[in-house]
């Protein structure tokens, strides 16, 4: 079996080059960040992942999480690993210090996150909806809610959840159904049943801070009329210790095609009196509030698509450098030789390798947008709302091609569970599916992104005016021309497609949506492949400088890849965008 290792060398030269670490360094707060104290962390971290999270990720997915009597149990390892997790810092990274956090810049926290991912989805699906729950509760709660619960959740001593979906309501949440009433001290008394709880029970955290949409007795119907709860497993005194068990509980952990290792727990509120809930934020603003948690989320599920991509790469590379098998067309030398050498096990691996590559170029950018925006940087709000949809959508249906791609190459023997690889095709196929689906990203980015933003096409024109000029610059050089002819190719179909959403949106709506799908991933493939043309260009550079460094010449083998087998992708997206609604609606429901 293979062992994961951090693609370091890749991950430095995407936050220096691509993400532009030097200038996040330089923003107000992150003085005390600088590119030596990066490489550090990560080094750090790429020891954590290898050396405790990756041996457990196989357990987890053959043991699994148990439920009995409302209590749950993890994999073999995991309460240990996530003591450790949260002892040596890691849980605290992105956090605001008064809390507890360090602070550090969500291009970092993005990097080292992607490494948790690859090594164990499973278990990084703990921080990240803790971390999702610390950004509502820290947006918009209370002072009181803040310094009551932030401190140890940042530690990570308490882990958090978001509880949206209930049986009845799963994307549509104007369906919610899950009550509250006021309990006469400021409280309030929830109650009601929530399905799909990532680690909503687990036995690694001291407490469980679960978010709860639900309606208040008088409120109006619709999305209009649900709040937001903050709900702790167990009360907490005003000294900051653990009461009595709150009315709730975990009847029951979902049996799944993957992610075995993280329990996704069916949670019930108030079976007796109610459980005792708080307020966070204003009446009947819950779903607004929950966004905060679930754009956060959304952009680290798409880096579980680069993460799983990576791991199965690596696993499916392990095995193409051991396997010998058959007679490699063209070799005349009768060797034996492994299948590294086959044409079509090369064709394999490079298109894990290269978009791989693209996609960790996309979510480390969008990061860099992330720390801009928050310092308030012109034009970076824009971006980071304009690529979130982008880099959950695409990354994550990438993610699951690609974990497939790699199982290919095992053959036969990649079907059987023993070699490891159907692990992360099964754990890869939630991620297009959990905290919105890939048709819900890619109707937010038609919708709310392009033709209902302020000034309709304003963030996507700027882009694409962006990728334009660097598409003329890199044509310049004789060695990238290939890659700037099919970048400025794209760029066009994107153009073309995006002035066709903009001419159609009020007058066919459905039509559009027809489409959301293929736009999202032209938008992807298009962004994805300027990035890469971008590093294509740092790396000729350094070559020119004379650099003999083979990460020079392997990143422009990947990068010239990408142009030549994904680019042209971008024509036939956008041919299905603006032709192809018409053949969707073709057959009458009966005929179906």
């Amino acid at each position: 079996m293979s062992t994961y290792t951090a693609p370091l060398r890749d991950m430095q030269f995407v936050l220096n080059e691509i993400a532009g670490l030097e200038e996040i360094c330089a923003l107000p707060g992150n003085e005390e960040v600088s590119v030596e104290l990066v490489e550090s962390i990560l080094d750090e971290a790429s020891k954590f992942a290898t050396g405790v999270l990756d041996p457990i990720n196989r357990g987890g997915d053959n043991v699994g999480s148990k439920c009995e009597a409302g209590v749950v149990t993890t994999a073999p390892g995991f309460k240990d690993a996530y003591k450790l997790f949260c002892e040596t810092g890691w849980n605290a990274m992105p956090f605001d210090p008064e809390f507890g956090g360090q602070g550090l810049p969500a291009a970092v926290t993005m990097a080292v996150n992607e490494m948790w991912k690859s090594s164990n989805m499973a278990f990084a699906l703990c921080p990240m909806l803790t971390g999702g729950a610390i950004e509502a509760i820290a947006h918009h709660a209370s002072d009181e809610l803040k310094q009551k619960y932030l401190p140890k959740m940042v530690e990570g001593t308490w882990s958090g959840t978001m509880n949206l979906t209930e049986p009845n309501a799963g994307s549509d949440l104007a369906a919610i159904i899950s009550k509250a009433k006021p309990a006469g001290d400021g409280t309030f008394l929830v109650s009601g049943t929530k399905i799909f709880i990532t680690w909503g029970e687990n036995d690694c955290a001291e407490n469980i801070i679960h978010l709860v949409l639900a309606r208040l007795p008088d409120a109006p119907p619709g999305l209009k009329g649900i709040s937001l709860f903050l709900v702790p497993k167990f009360l907490v005194n005003d000294d900051g210790s653990l009461g009595k068990r709150n009315d709730l509980i975990c009847p029951s952990i979902e049996h799944k095609l993957g992610i075995h290792g993280s329990p996704t727990a069916v949670m019930s509120f108030g079976e007796n009196e109610g459980a005792v809930g708080y307020l966070i934020g204003e009446e009947n603003k819950g779903v607004g509030y929950m966004f905060t948690m679930m754009n956060h989320a959304r952009v680290n599920v798409g880096l579980e698509g680069v993460g799983i991509a990576e791991r199965a790469y690596q696993h499916a590379l392990w095995y193409a450098r051991e396997r010998v098998q058959g007679k490699i067309i063209g070799d005349t030398s009768n060797e034996k030789k492994t299948i590294l050498h086959h044409p079509d096990v090369r064709r394999l691996l490079m298109e894990c390798k290269a978009r791989t590559e693209a996609m960790r170029t996309l979510a480390y950018y969008a990061a860099a947008q992330i720390d801009k925006a928050k310092a308030g940087v012109p034009g970076a709000q824009a971006r980071i709302d304009l690529l979130t949809p982008v880099v959950k959508g695409w990354s994550t249906e990438q993610g699951v091609e690609l974990s497939s791609t790699a199982l290919q190459v095992f053959g036969g023997v990649g079907f059987v569970e023993e070699t490891g690889a159907a692990q992360y095709y099964r754990d890869s196929r939630i991620t297009t599916i959990y905290e919105g689906t890939t048709a819900i990203q890619a109707n937010d980015l038609v919708g709310r992104k392009l033709a209902r933003e302020k000034v309709p096409g304003a963030a996507m024109k700027t882009l694409l005016a962006e990728m334009s000029a660097d598409a003329e610059a890199i044509a310049a050089n004789p060695q990238l021309a290939t890659i700037a002819a099919n970048l400025k190719n794209g760029v066009n179909a994107l153009s073309t497609a995006s002035d066709w959403i903009l001419a159609n949106y009020d007058a066919a709506p459905a039509a559009v949506h027809a489409g959301s799908v293929p736009f999202l991933k032209l938008t992807g493939i298009v962004v994805g492949g300027w990035l890469m043309a971008m590093s294509a260009q740092v790396a000729a550079q350094r070559i020119a400088e004379g650099s003999s460094d083979s990460f020079y010449t392997a990143k422009l083998a990947t990068a010239n890849y990408f142009a030549a087998h994904q680019l042209p992708f971008a024509a036939a997206y956008a041919a299905e965008v603006m032709g192809g609604a018409d053949s969707v609606f073709a057959l009458d429901e009966p005929l179906f």
